[in-house]
């Protein structure tokens, strides 16, 4: 989609995040290059791609844990450089690692973020209560996080996002070793709690299926570029008949595909899974 198409759409509805040309260079190496996106209020968007490809880096620029190297975006209508304070005040954030701290119930976990996002005193009793109930571990609340399954830090860590109600939720492969039943029970949450508050939520992930359930709309990303973006449906159809989303994926990340998993990236992915379950 170009500039003209993305301002188009920025009109028709309400856009929660916009980014023109959002770029970030490491030295020589360009991992997010001139990506311009529009996501509208409620959305679930997803962004897939190889390992590498830059939709972590995409999504910390947006969430304003690393500086754009040029171009600029808007979370809740806040600038993500000028107005950086704002944004992390409408955002909340799951990232690929464990953020939980398994010293602490979950119920002090909670308590913890309560404060951070400056929850009102008199109201964070109340949310915490819900924000257990709602994923389903009112009965572990007082049990130390580090006896949880994998599903239910995963849980935790969504409901720790979600206290402040956030405009947007950005979850960084959020599902990543967990086993089918706990990937489908920490959607059923999402869902839910994203019709609840209307959020938006930019997600990554490599399980195309959750793809397929989840996303209204969809960027696939190879060297830091948008290579196509739209609904599911829109990118098998271009791919060719009886196409699948993993069909779009191999089609679309062509060669990049071979060489993504260096020594690191398979020391990441099995220590995020070694971590969550």
């Amino acid at each position: 989609m170009n500039d003209l198409a993305n301002k188009a759409l920025a009109t028709a509805d309400r856009a929660v995040v916009v980014t023109e040309a959002l770029t970030k260079q490491f030295g020589d190496l360009v991992a997010v290059d001139q990506v311009s996106l529009v996501i509208r209020e409620g959305e679930i968007f997803g962004l897939i791609g190889p390992n590498g490809a830059g939709k972590s880096t995409l999504i910390k620029m947006l969430a304003t844990l690393l500086p754009p190297s040029s171009g600029g975006g808007t979370v809740a209508g806040y600038d993500i450089v000028r107005q950086s304070a704002k944004v992390r005040g409408r955002i909340g954030y799951v990232p690929q690692l464990l953020s939980a701290d398994g010293s602490l119930t979950g119920r002090e976990n909670l308590l913890l973020s309560a404060r951070l996002y400056c929850v009102p005193h008199a109201e964070r009793a109340g949310r915490i209560a819900q924000a257990l109930a709602s994923m389903g571990l009112t009965d572990a609340a007082d049990h130390l996080v580090q006896r949880y399954s994998g599903g239910m830090i995963r849980r935790l860590e969504i409901a720790e996002s979600m206290l402040h109600r956030p405009a947007v939720l950005f979850m960084d492969e959020p599902t990543v070793g967990l086993d089918p039943v706990a990937r489908e029970t920490v959607w059923s949450h999402v869902r839910e709690l994203c019709a609840t508050f209307r959020t938006t939520m930019l997600v990554t992930t490599h399980y195309m299926e959750e793809v397929e359930a989840l996303c209204g709309r969809i960027a696939m990303i190879t060297r830091g570029r948008i290579a196509a973006i739209g609904t599911p449906a829109e990118l098998k159809a271009q791919t060719g008949p009886g196409a699948t989303l993993d069909d779009v994926f191999a089609h679309l990340g062509g060669a990049e595909l071979e060489s993504e998993e260096s020594y690191r990236d398979v020391q990441r992915t099995r220590r995020a899974a070694r971590e969550h379950g």
